[in-house]
This record gives C-alpha cells, sequence and structure tokens, in this order.
C-alpha cells in the first residue's frame, strides 16, 4: 500500500485526537507524541488513585478506536506497553517549553511496547500486580532490562475480566 505523507499525517491526527479524548476521560495525561508513537501516564501531574487501572482502561479503548480505523486503514495496528512506578516529570526548554518524563520506569515502558505485538497490550510485572484481578493476562515471557541487570515478566493484558455493563444490558 503505498501512502502519500499528508496521509499519515491525517490519520495519526484522528487517532491522536481520539487518543487525547479517551486520556481525558480516563483521567489520563498525554505526554507527548513523536512520530507514530503516543506517551501518557496516569497521576501525573494531579495524583490519582487507580494509575493502573487508568492507564488499562485507556489502552483498551485506545485498541477499540483503532479497530474503527481498520475500514479506512486495514491491517492498522498498534503496540502499546504498560509499566508502573515513579518517574522524574519536568518541563524543559527556554522557548518550545515541553513536558517530560525521565526515569527507569519509562525506560521499561518503552521497553514493553517496543519488541510487543501489534495489535497487544504488553504489561511489566509491577503494572501486573495491581491489575490481575481485574484483567485476563496471559504470560508472556522475559525481557532483560537495557542495562542488562534485571529479568522481567512480561504479560499480554487480553482484556478485562469482568465486562462494564452498559445502559440497555450490553457490556464493555
Amino acid at each position: 500500500m503505498n501512502i502519500l505523507p499528508a496521509e499519515v499525517v491525517e490519520l495519526l491526527n484522528g487517532l491522536f485526537s481520539r487518543f487525547k479524548h479517551l486520556a481525558e476521560r480516563h483521567g489520563v495525561e498525554k505526554i507527548k507524541t513523536i512520530g507514530g508513537s503516543y506517551m501518557a501516564a496516569a497521576g501525573l501531574p494531579v495524583e490519582t488513585e487507580d494509575r493502573a487501572g487508568a492507564i488499562a482502561e485507556l489502552a483498551l479503548d485506545m485498541l477499540q478506536v483503532v479497530e474503527e480505523f481498520e475500514s479506512s486503514w486495514p491491517n492498522l495496528r498498534i503496540r502499546v506497553g504498560i509499566n508502573t512506578g515513579p518517574v522524574v516529570a519536568g518541563v524543559i526548554g527556554t522557548k518550545k517549553f515541553i513536558y517530560d518524563l525521565w526515569g527507569e520506569t519509562v525506560n521499561i515502558a518503552s521497553r514493553m511496547e517496543s519488541p510487543g505485538k501489534p495489535g497487544q497490550i504488553q504489561v511489566s510485572e509491577y503494572s501486573y500486580d495491581p491489575l490481575k484481578d481485574r484483567y485476563e493476562f496471559q504470560k508472556r515471557g522475559t525481557l532483560i532490562s537495557k542495562k542488562k541487570k534485571e529479568i522481567h515478566t512480561t504479560y499480554f493484558m487480553l482484556g478485562r475480566k469482568n465486562p462494564v455493563p452498559l445502559i440497555g444490558g450490553e457490556s464493555r
């Protein structure tokens, strides 16, 4: 499929606009976009009680949005990586300010996404623990940290254990 650059921009604008709406709905902060990547965090800048749950719900909804785009963009898939932990956050720059995150938590989240499978949500062991009672998971394997000092167990998040009932008796 031959895609023009203007079409890619239109696609990313449509997707990222929907993702931003979902992030706001779930109380998640969009941090930045880098090319085709979308970085978001829960609990920033305002602390939230269920950060892992907010990100999990956002991830599931993001996969649903991508499915909705399939009629116009066949074979469109995203990879989602989730990790939980402390970060350093701040504003950098003197003219074009940017709010960014740093730390091992961010590095592990990136390592969850990059080797992930298209259409899947890959979760670290740190996110698995607070989510395991509410979501279905499949153990994926292990991942060696960038510094080759730690081995992390990874999981694919498959969906909700108890679908949330919607108006009219349907489930989500």
